[in-house]
């Protein structure tokens, strides 16, 4: 079992970063891959990013591509994603997720946390 919480949401300024973190719970962390889902209002939860469990690989939208980073740290149990350049459609809440695999797809995860809020002004 892992449990997820995320955090480092908030409102920022078009052109502005965050940095959010989901800490993870539970000793297998370091053997899943962790993945960031977004889902705006009236919209559909979409990927963000995904890592693998040693960190070696990395899947990105082509919407975040240049801008977003995700990384983790297996020692703390916690996987990042710097958003940089933030847009107004970066807007979501944001959740991150483990599964065994690396991939964007939504229905390959197992553990989800309960999200973060995202608001970026123009």
């Amino acid at each position: 079992q892992v449990q997820l919480v995320e955090s480092g949401g908030g409102l920022v300024q078009a052109g502005g970063s965050l940095r959010l973190s989901c800490a993870a719970s539970g000793r297998t962390f370091s053997s899943y891959g962790m993945g960031w889902f977004r889902q705006a209002p009236g919209k559909e939860r979409g990927f963000v990013a995904a890592i693998s469990w040693s960190g070696g690989r990395t899947l990105y939208t082509d919407a975040v591509k240049g801008r977003f980073t995700i990384s983790r740290d297996n020692r703390k149990n916690t996987v990042y994603l710097q958003m940089n350049s933030l847009k107004p459609e970066d807007t979501a809440v944001y959740y991150c997720a483990a599964g065994p695999k690396t991939t964007g797809w939504d229905d390959e995860y197992d553990y989800w946390g309960q999200g973060t809020q995202v608001t970026v002004s123009s």
